[in-house]
């Protein structure tokens, strides 16, 4: 064989053997899920609810965040009686304490195992020139500072049990398109999160993005509508006439639409890379769950500006000010 030949061979056993032993490091688990605490915040949502009762079939011993004392009873009555809730509003400090101390007594010096923050707040979502600073903070104060409050502060028990912080975020991690603070909390906390891993791994404990689709969750598209209603109705009139009424109206079928056809039912895949990153001995940095988070976004979020700034045009109206006819919604993903 020449030269060149032997080393094209060598370079594809390499590659071929990398693969071979990530796929075997891959299937590696931990044993013994028994006296193993996992706290998962935003329990009164779809996904963080369901995640609550599958770890707790799985045999971890989990502690499930909820907004209301309702919705903690509610989960309390489906699961085993090991699981076990805490009231937590993001927003408020003391209540976030108040969560720690409970996390902290629940776990009796063993420390915590697990560390899944579901927790998020979604609106109000509109044209960034419809919004005041305050509508900002209520989206960061819970999906980003609240979620590193709480991060922060359990981090002792994390350490000493060696244990893993599992941060969900959906595809708005990958691309903005819409104004307000959800995206720019989704990209902090993807900041955040690769920050933390590099500082903490020398203490055992690992840290995972959880990247996923769109899915249905409480907050729902009549709770979006009623908010953006809300600030087109107090906005001056100088920016509501640039907009003018037919924006408004197609701006509205638009975030409908886009709400009604990027959101899916199917929560399996999230659970799965979620437990995944709980009981992986090596867990991944990224997980990508749902075919548009693996495809579609990823790509879009690298490729030319100008191919994204195309397809929103083409989703979303055009203000009257701007010159443009206002063509409604032309297109649907």
């Amino acid at each position: 064989l020449l030269f060149s030949d032997s080393l094209h061979i060598v370079i594809l056993a390499s590659i071929l053997s990398l693969i071979i032993y990530w796929l075997i490091r891959d299937c590696h688990r931990v044993r013994n899920l028994s006296g193993k605490y996992v706290f998962i915040t935003g329990c009164d949502t779809t996904l963080g609810n369901a995640l609550a009762k599958w770890l707790d079939k799985r045999g971890f011993c989990v502690i499930a965040a909820c907004a209301t004392e309702q919705e903690g009873q509610e989960l309390r009555s489906c699961s085993s009686l090991s699981l076990k809730t805490v009231n937590l509003d993001f927003a408020d400090s003391s209540s976030i304490s108040r969560a720690v101390v409970f996390v902290t007594e629940e776990t009796a010096g063993k420390g915590l195992f697990g560390l899944v923050n579901a927790a998020e707040g979604t609106t109000p979502a509109a044209p960034t020139d419809w919004l005041r600073i305050d509508d900002f903070h209520s989206v960061l104060d819970i999906n980003l500072l609240g979620l590193i409050e709480i991060t922060l502060k359990l981090l002792p028990l994390l350490k000493k049990a060696k244990g893993r912080v599992v941060n969900l975020i959906n595809a708005k991690g990958f691309m903005a398109f819409a104004g307000g603070g959800y995206n720019l909390s989704k990209w902090g906390i993807e900041s955040f999160s690769d920050i933390l891993r590099r500082d903490i791994q020398h203490f055992g404990v690992k840290v995972s993005i959880v990247g996923h689709s769109f899915f249905n969750a409480k907050v729902n598209s009549g709770i979006m509508e009623r908010d953006l209603l809300r600030l087109w109705n107090r906005l001056p009139n100088e920016i509501r006439d640039s907009y003018g009424e037919k924006y408004f109206s197609e701006y509205r079928k638009a975030q409908r639409s886009s709400v009604k056809r990027l959101c899916n039912s199917d929560i399996s895949k999230v659970i799965k890379c979620t437990e995944h990153a709980l009981l992986a001995k090596y867990p991944r940095t990224r997980y990508r769950a749902g075919w548009d988070a693996k495809f579609f976004w990823l790509f879009l979020s690298y490729a030319p500006s100008c191919l994204s700034d195309m397809l929103f045009y083409m989703m979303f109206p055009a203000p009257a000010a701007s010159g443009s006819s206002v063509p409604g919604v032309l297109i649907n993903i």
